[in-house]
């Protein structure tokens, strides 16, 4: 890290925003309303849009929560956020932005993460140029949540275009991390590694140790409540996989041994077909009907 990105986090680090979090409990996802006290402008990171797969149904029950708690708090809507392309729900980015507008924002290497599924799903209809999200946040790129100051810091490993939006001292980190008793994203989508995802995690570490983490998921290991926060401290010194003094190499042959065990995500199909188009459903046919694509013998071991 160089000293001018030291000085900056070191600054940054005394302004706190305020977070209200949903949890959505059937794809088990932490959503994050990241608000400027001073402005009362807001970002919203990571949203859900409800999805019945058996009946091909969407709906907005939990979508609708967010968009009523931003219009009762009286919230200016800045940015919807991901950060990367979910493999285990659906975006409701485009749904909450025609109620409250707002740009859709996600890391620039989305575009590769298009071009993969694109030809995946042999689909010429799916963008390669990082259309049609409003804004592609280059590595360490600045920009404002009213008069917050953020950036998005690039951390790949369980997809290509996963990125950490660093806000105060806050850091809302997608699957890069877990709570400490669970640990870490896999690797084996496409374009997934797991050396570079202890990298990535290891760079997030630099940040000065009680920064807030804001977690995309909480998978409740043992039973417990659902709980998504904790401080660089913490998973520093008490993640299971990844704490202090654990190898990259001996870290890798565990990620590969466990994601070798793992099932495919239960939405990944159509998840990820819609949410490369930053959440928008496949253009309709001429009977005006949307429709998605299941590859056969594509995914899983």
């Amino acid at each position: 890290m160089s000293t001018l990105q030291s000085n900056r986090i070191e600054a940054e680090s005394s302004v706190r925003p305020t977070v209200h979090t949903w949890f959505h409990e059937p794809s088990n996802t932490a959503c994050h309303c990241i608000i400027d006290p001073a402005t009362k402008h807001c970002a919203v990171v990571d949203s859900v849009l409800d999805f019945d797969y058996a009946a091909a149904c969407t709906h907005t029950e939990f979508a609708d929560a967010i968009v009523a708690y931003i219009k009762a708090e009286g919230l200016t809507l800045d940015w919807l956020l991901e950060t990367h392309a979910h493999a285990d729900h659906i975006s409701a980015a485009p749904y909450i932005k025609r109620q409250l507008g707002g740009k859709i924002g996600i890391g620039e290497h989305i575009k590769d993460v298009q071009k993969v599924f694109g030809e995946l799903f042999h689909d010429p209809s799916i963008p390669r140029d990082g259309s049609p999200f409003d804004k592609l946040f280059a590595d360490e790129e600045a920009f404002a949540i009213g008069r917050l100051q953020a950036y998005a810091m690039h951390t790949p490993g369980h997809t290509p275009a996963c990125v950490v939006y660093v806000v105060g001292d806050s850091a809302f980190v997608g699957d890069t991390l877990f709570m400490p008793d669970y640990g870490t994203a896999r690797c084996d989508f496409p374009g997934g590694d797991a050396h570079i995802l202890y990298r990535s995690v290891h760079k997030l570490y630099s940040l000065p140790p009680q920064t807030k983490l804001y977690m995309c998921h909480d998978y409740m290991p043992g039973g417990r409540e659902a709980r998504w926060v904790c401080t660089v401290q913490e998973q520093r010194e008490g993640n299971v996989q990844i704490h202090e003094g654990v190898a990259e190499d001996d870290f890798v042959a565990f990620r590969k041994q466990r994601d070798a065990k793992l099932s495919a995500p239960a939405l990944i199909l159509p998840s990820v077909q819609v949410n490369v188009r930053a959440g928008d459903m496949p253009p309709p046919e001429s009977n005006g009907v949307s429709y998605l694509k299941i590859p056969i013998n594509v995914f899983g071991h």
